[in-house]
């Protein structure tokens, strides 16, 4: 089954409204030749979801950091997946390392997020890796097939076709280090495995997986060679369009 490559963007806290708006309507110019072979999507702060929605016209997909494990109600600071939707997003990271690890989100709390997020109409890019300790005690496997049936909990083979993957080892997120195509290869192989196990061999067929952890524009083809990347979550190199762009062409056979 041939999969349609994706690239995303993760803004994470940088930006202010105006250089937000700038830059997703600059990415947005320069993507239609892209877009038509892969697709794209960014991720900007919240605040600034109206206004990155507004200047890229449709012409990629917008999507949140985060979404809420609730539909409504009283969770003060929380944005619900039709919160969401009503600002104009088709997707939403869950579990990115910075929540993991940074904020401490547990498996349970991720599969709700995940559930919310499906129910609510929106895409997921479920984020699973391991830390350097982990890496070097060899518990690379355990630790990335226990967040991925965690965070799957109570989720469907129907609904997995609303669900894509991200490989991001914690150790190369903004350290400038990256798996090399092995290690990512190793890994995304791995998942894919898991997923037709637990579900069936059309949705492992089906699924994208693709690998976030210091991609810049001098890596990526290498990466993109691998059989079971099917694209990229970037972080620092999505903040500059031309970077963002050339990693996006590079994906989609374009360089």
């Amino acid at each position: 089954m041939d999969r349609r490559a994706l690239v995303g963007g993760n803004w994470k806290m940088h930006l202010d409204a105006a250089t937000a708006a700038a830059l997703g309507r600059d990415i947005a110019a320069s993507a239609a030749s892209v877009a038509a072979r892969i697709d794209m999507a960014i991720f900007p702060p919240y605040p600034y979801l109206g206004a990155v929605v507004e200047a890229i016209q449709g012409r990629i997909a917008v999507g949140g950091q985060d979404v809420a494990a609730e539909a409504e109600g009283a969770f003060t600071g929380q944005v619900s997946a039709s919160m969401l939707r009503d600002c104009g997003c088709t997707t939403t990271l869950v579990g990115h390392s910075e929540r993991r690890h940074g904020l401490g989100e547990t498996n349970q709390l991720l599969a709700r997020k995940v559930r919310q997020a499906i129910d609510g109409r929106l895409r997921v890019l479920l984020c699973v890796g391991e830390t350097l300790e982990d890496r070097e005690a060899g518990q690379t496997r355990e630790v990335v097939l226990g967040q991925l049936e965690g965070s799957l909990e109570g989720i469907s083979t129907d609904d997995m076709a609303m669900v894509d993957l991200a490989y991001e080892p914690i150790w190369a997120i903004g350290t400038g280090r990256t798996a090399g195509p092995a290690e990512a290869q190793e890994v995304h192989e791995v998942l894919r495995s898991a997923v037709g196990v637990r579900y069936d061999a059309r949705s492992a067929a089906r699924i994208r997986i693709v690998y976030g952890g210091s991609v810049k524009p001098s890596n990526v083809a290498d990466l993109m060679a691998c059989e079971d990347v099917d694209g990229a979550l970037v972080g620092g190199a999505s903040l500059q369009a031309g970077s963002f762009i050339e990693i996006a062409r590079a994906t989609a056979g374009l360089e």
